[in-house]
């Protein structure tokens, strides 16, 4: 008998080693599930459980990558490019090595911040701004523009702004090899950048990540004064599809998206580009509206040809050599070109996938599920007829999952800002 309990035991232990990361989270989660009181809401139920785990319990990231201050903008590019991450911290080459974190690092470069960049360098200089910088006059001087482009609608007749040459002319420049990411720091979102301790919640992390539209979350060390973790939209979204057959998450990913308020919009609210619009449209739409990318959608139609993407400004700048025969680089030329070139270089790539879609009767599990597979960051829902109808990103799944408690915005910024002792803020 103490011989059959002894290979139980053992089989249980074998079967949790086996468990991945994400998933023994989700134990714990599950866990905590069981002994909340009765009267709570499943939702309140799951804000508590995610306030009693600390951030540090959450599965460090592959690969600590961070970009020396002084890399040129092409190296750190390439550094993002070839890691397949969407950003990485900055390191002050100048920092004395007991620094803080607060002073190690000047901030987070990311594809959003290098795409306001490529706008700039597309935007003729302003004649209330006759001292305009030289990679903005070397953009005019390439294109022959002669009015501002600003934040406005660029159409199919603006399509000299993005002929074929444009890019492999400012990639080849010595104003772009030259230019430093310490140069682009302006584009930063925060400086150096909101970060969490180790014992800061769950609850904090996911709040930031999708009520704050935060799309990763610096976890720090203020032992070394060094990032710990980077917790990311995506790697959230991974925990959850690896929570599969636990209570807590079966109570909530079998619902239906309609029953949980997704998408959010409704179909005029969509923020899209057309394909014969230049691609520059498409990053401009990406930062006037603050979002993550945009569905390419077919010239007259309702229906999506592909998505754009922040992070797909990298094929602007890592292969322009690729649009050198198109006369002007549309939204579709673009789209073509790229697929073209992943084909030969990148066959796994999310975006040789194609336009990934669901309807609004498909579940919260099932979303996750695809997201996660399909290693996307956005869902596009669609009629019976294939017409756009909304969209849904990780941080609307996010934003679902968890509430702000009435009072936690001021308790949660008080503990988001760790200032160490000495520092220079």
């Amino acid at each position: 008998m103490a011989s059959l309990q002894l290979r139980r035991e053992s089989s249980m232990d074998q079967q949790e080693s086996l468990r991945s990361p994400e998933a023994k989270l989700g134990m714990k989660v599950e866990d905590l599930w069981g002994v909340q009181e009765p009267k709570l809401s499943p939702n309140e139920k799951l804000n508590a459980c995610f306030e009693s785990i600390p951030v540090s319990a959450f599965p460090l990231a592959p690969q600590g990558i961070e970009i020396k201050s002084d890399a040129s903008l092409a190296e750190a590019v390439q550094i993002l490019a070839q890691n397949k991450i969407l950003s990485a911290p900055v390191v002050d080459v100048n920092a004395p090595d007991d620094a803080t974190w607060i002073d190690r690092y000047i901030g987070i470069v990311e594809f959003a911040g290098i795409a306001i960049w490529i706008l700039q360098q597309s935007e003729p200089p302003s004649p209330r701004s006759p001292s305009s910088p030289s990679g903005t006059y070397f953009a005019v001087s390439i294109n022959g523009m002669t009015s501002a482009v600003g934040l406005g609608t660029l159409g199919p007749e603006d399509a000299s702004i993005t002929s074929g040459d444009f890019f492999e002319a400012l990639t080849s420049s010595k104003f772009y090899k030259n230019t430093k990411v310490r140069d682009i720091s302006g584009t930063f979102r925060w400086a150096p950048f909101l970060a969490l301790q180790k014992s800061n919640s769950f609850l904090t992390m996911l709040l930031l990540l999708s009520k704050y539209k935060m799309k990763s979350v610096p976890v720090v060390d203020l032992g070394d004064g060094k990032i710990n973790n980077i917790i990311t939209q995506s790697a959230v979204i991974h925990m959850l599809a690896e929570c599969t057959g636990f209570h807590w998450f079966e109570s909530w990913g079998t619902k239906k998206l309609l029953e949980i308020g997704l998408p959010t919009m409704s179909p005029k609210e969509i923020i899209k580009v057309h394909e014969d619009q230049p691609v520059l449209q498409a990053f401009k739409l990406m930062r006037k509206n603050r979002i993550g990318g945009v569905p390419v959608v077919e010239s007259g139609g309702k229906k999506a040809i592909g998505n754009i993407s922040l992070r797909d400004v990298q094929f602007l700048l890592t292969a322009p050599e690729i649009y050198r025969d198109y006369r002007s680089i549309t939204a579709k030329n673009f789209l073509i070109a790229v697929k073209n070139y992943l084909e030969k270089h990148d066959k796994r790539s999310p975006m040789l996938s194609g336009t990934v879609t669901c309807k609004r009767d498909k579940t919260i599990k099932e979303l996750i599920q695809t997201l996660d597979s399909e290693k996307i960051h956005r869902m596009y829902v669609v009629d019976d007829d294939g017409n756009l109808e909304g969209v849904i990103t990780l941080r609307d799944i996010i934003s679902r999952l968890v509430h702000e408690p009435h009072g936690y915005f001021g308790d949660f910024f008080d503990g988001v800002l760790p200032l160490p002792e000495n520092c220079r803020v």
